[in-house]
């Protein structure tokens, strides 16, 4: 008390006031005295006279409770912005959770609460929804916190203090919506594992950050993927496959849009921003990267400085930007609402190096002409750039040229300091041009220079980025979000003529088939008359309508005919489970079950060849969630031919049954067939399991989630059981839509005549 009483105050307070304030707190901690003039002073301008009595009694009942000094120290300074943005009144509400959290085995994360409670605020700016908050806490905390096989002795929540760290950045993408469904999710699934549950509130799990993203508001990538496709395929006539990258994360310094070889990278969900929607921002940053891959040529990067590759990738982007809006105007609104506008003379070049603010001032000028903020050296660049593409799409390399010649004319000293100005230069649907440079020296090994564009080689397995899927969990009746990572690729080939010597074992067979498919062809075209219009005259009604109008009559105008083909509209997907046990010897057979598999599944791709149905057949198994490898063996623009033949013939059996996500996958493809009709076969000689499930229903009961989702979506799907007791569970997934061949021998002649009697 000393201290204070004989140090004059730099706050402006009185030292009698202050002295009068730390003998109300009666707390008796040395630390406080360190901070208590700077937080007094804050509190004195921020509360009211009544409030900062409050303030100094609660913080009084901290200090004596038996908690040490952080919770009062905490409290003593983060309580009076809290108070400024949420109102003093909901100090009572804040005071009666730290009350309840005193009582309980949690004490320790009393500290946490506090010292994230001004960061909360600032998301939560009314007293309702911090009492919202603070109520889903206090879920967490009586769901999480429990005592230990029925004794009164209780443990602490595992989750509530990391839940507590992570509340600010969780509230960042999170609506108070979200947020309470994402702990239900957590408090469902992981009560009873207290290192599950500690790593799904501290988000280091992945099934945390897939709910996370299934509930943060915002346009999702992954609920967009297949518009997104078409729109590039469409407008750019370019494809590739569509990966987001996560934004929650990334806190200090966001990443930007780019394309390699594994695929175009986005944003896992974009907000709307200045009137454009998160789907036109994706369609802009997809139009922007589409257009570097038609008209940007990478070039050199060894001869030049940061400086200049910065400049050379400004003046890119806005050539990039002017060819795409000749193409398609209308993308002007949203490049001019995303595109940010610098004012002159917002940078001081005294204290931070403007280049960065000059060039985008530059492109918000070549973007957009006239500008208001345009000065003579501007539009002396801003002509030289619509001079270089008048005639034509000019090139990188002069676009290079130019920026350069910009840079040297440009140059000021304040450009070398190093505080970068970056306020109002983020060009967010840009990005961030890493496809634009090559390099000399990728490193000390000579065999590298051969490989200039750094392409990553393709893995045996993996290459294509994995698509997610979900998967059910019938114990807590919820469903995990992106579980499962499923690898799609083409099958490796083998001999095609092993094939034709499979089919040739059984050539008495498919000339049975044969006389059967005869049966089921389409028709040739049937003709419709009485048209208005149509492809050719109709003689017959041409002759009549003459008669009637030579007669007086008002005669039949419907004088053309057209014709339509009076066949089948059925698309069809054999999947394929390749699973370890089709290497295992069939019952009554020599052949193994993959071998027998392989010519049941060739003489049905023959038969369905004869009839024109379009057909897709793929191959999946599994080696835990992380890992569902889906194979295609046949797509549906393939004809039967020696290629297709080959795959068949190097099918191999291996891993484990995660049917699933395999079936979501064949859905995917399936369901783009414009087909009136869309079968999907499975062949599967066991019932559903993988090595990191322990409970044998859990993938049972996806496998049944996932064959709803199917008929919702209009496919009808039928299973082939190889498996004698496949009654068991076959039932359970499929309903009454499954059929079990008990003699697997006779599997190719029963396939076929199998997929006929379905498709009559």
């Amino acid at each position: 008390m000393s201290a204070l009483a004989d140090t004059p105050s730099p706050t402006g307070l009185q030292t009698e006031q202050l002295v009068a304030w730390r003998k109300q707190l009666d707390c008796g901690f040395a630390q406080i005295d360190d901070i208590f003039e700077a937080c007094l002073a804050e509190a004195s301008a921020k509360l009211s006279s009544a409030g900062l009595d409050e303030y100094l009694g609660q913080a009084r009942f901290l200090g004596k409770m038996g908690r040490g000094v952080e919770p009062v120290l905490i409290f003593l300074q983060e309580w009076p912005p809290v108070a400024q943005t949420v109102g003093e009144e909901a100090l009572d509400a804040v005071m009666a959770m730290v009350r309840l959290i005193n009582k309980s085995p949690n004490g320790k994360a009393i500290a946490p609460f506090l010292q994230t409670l001004a960061a909360v605020a600032r998301r939560l700016p009314t007293a309702s929804q911090l009492q919202h908050y603070m109520d889903l806490s206090l879920l967490l905390l009586e769901r999480t916190s429990g005592s230990i096989h029925g004794i009164h002795k209780t443990y602490p929540s595992p989750s509530l203090i990391v839940f507590f760290e992570k509340a600010p950045q969780l509230l960042e993408v999170l609506s108070l919506q979200g947020l309470g469904n994402w702990i239900n999710y957590g408090i469902r699934n992981y009560s009873h594992h207290p290192e599950q549950q500690r790593d799904f509130f501290s988000l280091s799990s992945a099934d945390s950050r897939a709910v996370l993203q299934r509930e943060r508001h915002g346009t999702l990538l992954m609920d967009h993927i297949r518009v997104l496709d078409l729109y590039l395929r469409a407008l750019w006539q370019d494809g590739d496959v569509l990966v987001p990258y996560s934004t929650t994360f990334d806190v200090q310094r966001q990443p930007m849009p780019y394309f390699d070889a594994y695929g175009i990278r986005l944003p896992d969900v974009y907000d709307e921003r200045a009137g454009v929607t998160g789907i036109d921002r994706y369609r802009a940053a997809l139009a922007h990267m589409a257009a570097h891959r038609r008209w940007s040529t990478p070039i050199f990067a060894d001869n030049f400085s940061p400086a200049q590759r910065l400049a050379i990738e400004c003046l890119e982007d806005a050539r990039i930007d002017l060819l795409t809006l000749r193409r398609y105007p209308g993308l002007r609104r949203i490049y001019s609402a995303l595109h940010p506008t610098p004012q002159a003379g917002a940078c001081n070049p005294a204290t931070h190096s403007c280049l960065r603010h000059r060039l985008v001032m530059l492109s918000r000028a070549l973007l957009d002409p006239p500008k208001r903020f345009e000065t003579p050296q501007l539009a002396e660049w801003v002509d030289r750039f619509h001079a270089l593409l008048a005639n034509g799409e000019s090139s990188t390399t002069e676009i290079a040229g130019l920026a350069l010649s910009y840079l040297a004319k440009t140059r000021q000293q304040s450009d070398q300091l190093p505080d970068t100005w970056f306020e109002d230069t983020e060009v967010d649907y840009r990005d961030d041009n890493r496809h634009l440079w090559r390099f000399h020296e990728l490193s000390d090994d000579e065999e590298t220079f051969s490989n200039p564009d750094q392409t990553p080689p393709k893995t045996e397995l993996h290459s294509l980025p994995p698509r997610h899927y979900p998967e059910w969990d019938y114990s807590s009746q919820t469903v995990r979000p992106d579980w499962v990572s499923l690898y799609e690729r083409l099958h490796p080939s083998g001999n095609p003529a092993d094939i034709d010597t499979l089919l040739a074992k059984h050539s008495a067979l498919a000339k049975r088939l044969k006389r059967l498919l005869d049966l089921l062809k389409p028709q040739d075209k049937v003709r419709v008359r009485f048209q208005e219009d149509g492809s050719e005259l109709d003689l017959d009604v041409a002759i009549r309508s003459l008669i009637d109008l030579k007669s007086g009559n008002q005669p039949d105008t419907r004088i053309n005919m057209s014709h339509t083909t009076n066949g089948r509209s059925i698309a069809v997907t054999l999947l394929l489970d390749l699973s370890e046990s089709l290497n295992e010897t069939a019952r009554g057979s020599e052949q193994t079950v993959l071998q027998l598999s392989q010519e049941a599944v060739s003489l049905l791709a023959w038969a369905i060849e004869q009839l024109g149905d379009p057909l897709a057949i793929a191959g999946f198994h599994s080696n835990t969630r992380h890992d569902v490898r889906y194979f295609h063996l046949k797509g549906f623009g393939e004809h039967w031919s020696d290629t297709v033949k080959a795959r068949l013939a190097a099918m191999q059996a291996g891993y484990s049954t995660r049917m699933g996500a395999a079936l979501r996958h064949a859905a995917h493809t399936l369901a783009s067939q414009t087909a009136d009709k869309k079968l999907l076969l499975v062949l599967t000689d066991g019932q559903p399991s993988d090595i990191d499930v322990k409970d044998e229903r859990l993938l049972i009961e996806d496998a049944k989630v996932a064959v709803r989702e199917l008929d919702h979506q209009g496919i009808f799907s039928y299973c082939i059981s190889l498996d004698a007791g496949a009654d068991a569970y076959v039932r359970d997934i499929f309903g009454q839509h499954y059929t079990v061949v008990d003699n697997i021998s006779r599997l190719p002649e029963q396939l076929p005549k199998l997929f006929l009697a379905l498709t009559r």
